[in-house]
C-alpha cells in the first residue's frame, strides 16, 4: 500500500506539474477528512505520510487553550489537563493521540479523487498568479470569456481575473468574445474563484494607458504626480518635465492629439484635461482649475482648504457641470476646494473679521480698538498673538513694546486657562469612557479631545464615523462602539 500511494504522488505531480511536497499535502488532507468520519463530532484529525517510504499514520487532536475559553471540546482541551500530560506544553499548541489509519484502499476513492484535485487545481492557479505577479505588470489585456452576475470573467493567456461590473465605465456594454483591457485593482486570495481583481475606472488605470502610449513617461523624462477621473465623462493628470527642454502638456496630447486620442477611446470617450504641476500648491490649485481663470486665493494649511476667489462670469467654469470640475480638482491636488464670487469672498471675510475681534476682545481684555488693530495686521489666532516673533510685533506702529508685551502676556494666559480646561473635561471624560470594557488610557483621552466624552455619545457613532473621527482602524472602532452599546441590549434583556 506504501508503495501504491508513492507511485501515486509521482503520477500526479508529473500530470499536473506540481511539486510533490503539494500532493503529499492533498493526500494528506483526504486521509484525514476519511479519517474524521468515524466520529460523530466535529474533531480535529492529523494525517503524516512519510515521503520516503508512503506510510502514514493518523493523530486526532486538541487545540491547548485557557481553562475558561473552552468552547468546541471535541477540538479543544484545557491548559490545566493538557499539563498534565506534558508539563511544558504551552496555549496553542496541540495535544495529540495516535489513532489507527484508515486502509488507503477503503476510502471513497471518488472524495480522495476530488480533494486531491482540489488542492492541485489551486497550487496551479497560485503558482499562475505568481508568475504573473513575478512580471511586474499593472495592465491585463484578455478577451471577456463569460459574464457572472453582471461581473465579466477576463482570461489573459492561463490567467482568469474578475472585472466587477462596478468597476466597468458607466454605459460601456462589454459582451462574451470582446476584448478588455483593465488595470490590476487588488488580489483576493479567499475567493474560490479567479483571484485578481480588475478595475478600469480606477485613476491607475488613466496612468497606466499614459504610459503605454507616451514613451517619455517610461524613460522618467516625464512624470504623472496625480490623476482624478469621473470614469466615462472627464478626468484630469497632473504631469511634471524631468528635462526642460521637453514640454509635458505637448508630449502627453503627441503630434494632432494621437496620445491622447488613443488614450480617450480605450476610456469610452472619457475627456482628458492635461494639467502642469506645481510644487507650490496654490499655483496648482490654479493649474488644475483651468481654464477657469481665478481672481485670489486663501490657504488655510492647517485645515488643508482653499476658498477660491472667481469672478462672476467664471464661477460656472470653475465648479463644472454638477460641480465635476472642482471636484476633480480636489481630488487631483489632495486640497478641500471652495469657490466663490467676490461678493461671497468679501462677506466671508467680514464675517471671519467680526468672529476674530470679538474673540481677541474677550480673551485679551482689550477693546475694540487693539481687536481692530490686531486683525488688521492679519493676527487670527491667541497662539499668533502669543507666540509670534517679537521683533514682527514690535513693527506695528500703534503699539509700543509695553503693550505688545502685555498683549503676548494675556494671550499666553488665555492659552493656558483654555488648555486647563479642556484637560479637566478629557479628565471627566476619560472617567466615563473607561467603563466601556476594552478601553485603553491612550484611546480614552483620543476619544475625549475629539469630543467624544462619554459612553453613550460613543454607542451612537457608527464605524466608518468613527474611524474618520478618530483614525482608529475599523475593526477597533467596530469593537469599541459594540461595547459601548452593552448597556442598551442588557435592558433590552431584562
Amino acid at each position: 500500500m506504501s508503495r501504491e500511494i508513492l507511485l501515486l504522488v509521482d503520477a500526479l505531480a508529473r500530470e499536473k506539474n506540481v511539486d510533490k511536497v503539494t500532493v503529499f499535502a492533498a493526500l494528506e488532507q483526504a486521509l484525514a477528512s476519511a479519517t474524521k468520519k468515524r466520529f460523530h463530532d466535529d474533531v480535529e484529525v492529523r494525517v503524516a505520510i512519510d515521503p520516503a517510504t508512503g506510510d502514514y499514520k493518523s493523530f486526532r487532536r486538541w487545540q491547548v487553550v485557557a481553562d475558561e475559553a473552552i468552547e468546541t471540546p471535541a477540538r479543544q482541551i484545557a491548559l490545566s489537563e493538557a499539563q498534565k500530560l506534558n508539563s511544558d506544553i504551552k496555549l496553542e499548541e496541540y495535544v495529540e493521540e495516535p489513532l489507527e489509519p484508515v486502509e488507503f484502499g477503503r476510502i471513497g476513492a471518488q472524495a480522495a479523487k476530488q480533494v486531491i484535485l482540489q488542492k492541485i487545481r489551486d497550487a496551479e492557479r497560485e503558482q499562475i498568479l505568481n508568475d504573473f505577479l513575478a512580471r511586474n505588470e499593472h495592465l491585463v489585456t484578455g478577451v471577456i470569456k463569460r459574464m457572472e452576475r453582471g461581473n465579466a470573467i477576463v482570461e489573459s493567456g492561463r490567467l482568469e481575473a474578475v472585472l466587477p461590473r462596478d468597476q466597468m465605465i458607466p454605459k460601456e456594454n462589454l459582451r462574451v468574445g470582446d476584448r478588455a483591457r483593465a488595470c490590476l485593482w487588488k488580489i483576493d486570495r479567499a475567493s474560490r474563484g479567479p483571484q485578481l481583481m480588475l478595475s478600469r475606472t480606477t485613476p491607475e488605470f488613466l496612468v497606466r494607458l499614459f504610459e503605454l502610449e507616451v514613451p517619455e513617461l517610461e524613460d522618467g523624462l516625464l512624470e504623472i504626480k496625480s490623476a482624478a477621473r469621473d470614469p466615462g465623462s472627464r478626468a484630469k493628470i497632473a504631469v511634471q518635465s524631468k528635462d526642460r527642454r521637453i514640454d509635458p502638456i505637448g508630449t502627453c496630447v503627441g503630434m494632432r492629439g494621437s496620445r491622447v486620442q488613443a488614450v480617450t477611446s480605450e476610456l469610452a470617450g472619457e475627456r482628458i484635461d492635461i494639467i502642469l504641476w506645481a510644487e507650490d500648491p496654490a499655483q496648482f490649485v490654479v493649474n488644475a482649475l483651468a481654464p477657469a481663470e481665478v481672481s485670489k486665493i486663501k490657504v488655510d494649511e492647517e485645515a488643508r482648504s482653499m476658498d477660491i476667489v472667481v469672478d462672476e462670469e467664471n464661477l460656472a467654469q470653475a465648479i463644472g457641470r454638477t460641480g465635476q470640475n472642482v471636484r476633480l480638482a480636489s481630488e487631483l491636488t489632495g486640497w478641500k476646494l471652495n469657490i466663490m464670487t467676490m461678493e461671497e469672498s468679501t462677506k466671508k471675510s467680514e464675517e471671519e473679521a467680526v468672529r476674530v475681534r470679538t474673540l481677541f476682545m474677550e480673551k485679551l481684555d482689550v477693546d475694540d480698538e487693539v481687536a481692530d488693530i490686531l486683525v488688521q495686521e492679519g493676527f487670527n489666532t491667541l497662539e499668533e498673538v502669543a507666540y509670534v516673533p517679537l521683533g514682527e510685533m514690535m513693527e506695528i506702529e500703534s503699539f509700543d513694546e509695553a503693550t505688545v508685551n502685555e498683549l503676548r502676556s494675556r494671550a499666553r494666559n488665555a492659552l493656558l486657562t483654555q488648555a486647563i480646561v479642556t484637560e479637566e473635561r478629557v479628565e471627566h471624560d476619560i472617567e466615563d469612557l473607561m467603563k466601556v470594557e476594552g478601553m485603553d488610557n491612550d484611546t480614552a483621552r483620543l476619544l475625549a479631545a475629539k469630543g467624544i466624552g462619554t459612553q453613550n455619545a460613543l454607542a451612537d457613532f457608527a464605524t466608518d464615523d468613527l474611524v474618520e473621527v478618530t483614525g482608529l482602524d475599523e475593526e477597533r472602532a467596530k469593537e469599541l462602539i459594540m461595547a459601548a452599546r452593552a448597556p442598551w441590549f442588557a435592558e433590552t434583556n431584562a
